[in-house]
Formats: structure tokens, sequence, C-alpha cells
């Protein structure tokens, strides 16, 4: 079983949902960016994150705008399913942008990457990184990538949804970025389920496949059995 969640921003209690806590050895949590849990590089944040690396199931996540970016980056990388990841912790792992996965069966293009509104005053506070912004070669990866699977995938997981779904989320539609219409062309030409992505802490359903997710769980059912 898969299950996907939004933004956790650090919030440890969010692991206690019903829903996630159903997840057997081998199963699956994805969260759609603002993680949240690598921020200060604290002795204590690494006790939380080696906590997360320890549960029966593997918790996945793309980024947001609400990452350590330079903390991220440090960690080791290695192919996972299909894609790459930093490994954060045991069963803890970051899904680097662009790769298609094979998960329990199913293939999921992931692509983090956020656009904040504060850029000036996080900037200030230093919790703003340029990388939050995906660079053309990641973009031009990510295109690769789905080129290789035939522009076919059964779900997609993002921090920030296509330029024309903003209008349904009370969205700033003039902050728009290259990232923003990437996720368009992908959107027009991509043959896939369903489209999962967090940023705007709502719960919502956009017809005919994107979903919004905050502190909702959406579970996918796989015909793969746990050992």
């Amino acid at each position: 079983m898969i299950c996907i969640t939004g933004d956790m921003h650090g919030d440890l209690s969010r692991f206690n949902n019903s829903k996630i806590n159903r997840l057997k050895k081998g199963d699956i949590l994805i969260v759609c960016g603002d993680f949240g849990f690598l921020w200060d590089g604290s002795a204590r944040e690494k006790q939380i994150l080696k906590r997360i690396g320890k549960k029966r199931f593997y918790t996945l996540f793309v980024e947001g705008c609400h990452e350590n970016y330079d903390l991220l980056e440090q960690y080791p990388e290695e192919d996972f399913c299909g894609g790459r990841v930093n490994v954060i912790s045991g069963r803890l792992m970051h899904m680097k942008r662009g790769g298609v996965f094979n998960l329990q069966g199913k293939t999921f293009f992931a692509f983090g990457g956020g656009q904040t509104k504060e850029i000036d005053i996080r900037r200030e506070s230093k919790t703003w990184w340029e990388h939050e912004l995906p660079s053309p070669e990641e973009v031009s990866a990510g295109a690769e990538n789905l080129k290789r699977h035939d522009n076919k995938v059964d779900y997609i997981v993002t921090h920030e949804p296509p330029a024309s779904v903003k209008e349904f989320l009370n969205f700033e539609v003039r902050q728009i970025s290259y990232m923003h219409t990437f996720f368009d062309r992908v959107k027009d030409e991509c043959d896939f389920r369903k489209w999962f992505f967090g940023k705007v802490h709502k719960n919502k359903t956009i017809p005919p496949k994107y979903q919004c997710l905050f502190d909702d769980v959406e579970v996918i059912k796989t015909d793969v059995k746990n050992r």
C-alpha cells in the first residue's frame, strides 16, 4: 500500500494518522514537499530523522519551499526503484527531481521544488535557497525521463501545481515560473492517472485528476504483497 500526503512542516504528529498507521513493512508514505524535518541540523533534528528512518515503512518526499537545501544536498545519493534519492536515514529518502520511480508496480514521476513569495524576507533570515526553483538542466532531464517512459506514468508527485491549475486554488496566478509552465507541458503531453501536489495547505480535488493535499492522506492500493 502507498499513502500520499501534503506538507508536514516538521510536525511529527502527522505520522499518527490512522491511514499511515496501517502501513506495513515495505509499504510507502510519500510527502508532497515541505517535509520540513531538515531545517537546522541540530542533534534533536538528527534524532528525529533517525526515528523516521527506522519506521517499518519507507518515507519518501519531494522538496518544497521549506527545506534546508544546503543540508539536503549533503546526504549520499543512490539508485532506488528506477530513480535517484538522497538517503537521509534508513528508510527515509528524498526523491530527486525528474525521476520516474517504480513503487509497488506503479510508476511515479517526482519533481520537487517551490516558489516562495517572501524571497527578500527569507533571504535576510537565511531561510531561502536559490535552488528552490529547478535549473533548466533539471527540467530537461525530467522531460527526457518521461520520454523514456513514452510520456506515460501512473502518478505525478510535485510540491507546486501546474500553472493552469493555480486559478482553481485562489493562487496568485501572476506568480508563475518556468517550473509551472513545464508542469503545464507535462499536463498536456503526459498520460497519467492522477497528479498530487501540496503547497497551499488545502485538501481539494480539482477534476478530472488533480489532488491538492495538506493533512489528508490518499491511499493507493497495489497488488504487491509485503513480506
